[in-house]
């Protein structure tokens, strides 16, 4: 017996994995409106969970409520979604590089995509637009850690910052694209980079 539309939608989210991302867009060969409805309803029943408009992931419930993925699973997960290029911001990125160990409760990055404020409990994840040269960068590193320097700020620069910048520049295999992409970051991170690099290529 053939499948009725409503069964085709809810047996993809019941064999989905916990994290998984759904939109509206996630079913484009059936109906928009009719979709947004199915989806309400499912998360009426508990089967989902709302983060967005229009934006829904499939969390686990726990005794002690309800366990989403981590901000940057989700993030990826919706950046895929939207073709777009997501990466850390402020203390966001600061704590994911290892300068500071405090979480912060409300995530941000900065998207090539749709602005979003996602809520995840009693956090929020807020998805940024960023303006093209924020995604100029070649490597990956780069424009995390500028993110995470100009959280910190100029005056607050430590030799433990120093230290961890070290670090992130010697165990990073995006040795090609370090130099082109200095060229993108403010004169004072540039700076600290470059003395970074100059140091680690001393002591070896």
């Amino acid at each position: 017996m053939q499948k009725t539309i409503e069964q085709r939608i809810r047996a993809k989210i019941v064999h989905a994995r916990y994290g998984e991302v759904f939109f509206v867009s996630s079913f484009p060969q059936f109906d928009v409106e009719y979709v947004t409805k199915l989806l309400a309803i499912y998360e009426k029943e508990g089967l989902i969970t709302r983060i967005a408009k229009g934006v829904y992931v499939k969390a686990k419930k726990t005794r002690f409520g309800v366990a989403y993925p981590s901000a940057f699973e989700l993030v990826k997960e919706i950046a895929k979604r939207d073709k777009a290029t997501v990466f850390p911001a402020g203390e966001t990125a600061a704590n994911r590089l290892g300068f500071s160990t405090q979480v912060p409760t409300n995530a941000c990055f900065i998207t090539s995509g749709t602005p979003r404020k996602l809520k995840l409990g009693s956090r929020t994840v807020v998805l940024k637009h960023g303006v093209p040269k924020n995604f100029a960068y070649k490597g990956k590193l780069m424009p995390e850690l500028v993110q995470a320097l100009r959280s910190i700020g100029e005056e607050n620069i430590t030799e433990t910052v120093e230290k961890r910048v070290a670090q992130l520049l010697r165990e990073t295999p995006e040795k090609e694209t370090i130099d082109r992409d200095l060229l993108l970051a403010p004169a004072w991170i540039r700076q600290i980079i470059k003395r970074n690099i100059k140091t680690d290529s001393d002591n070896e």
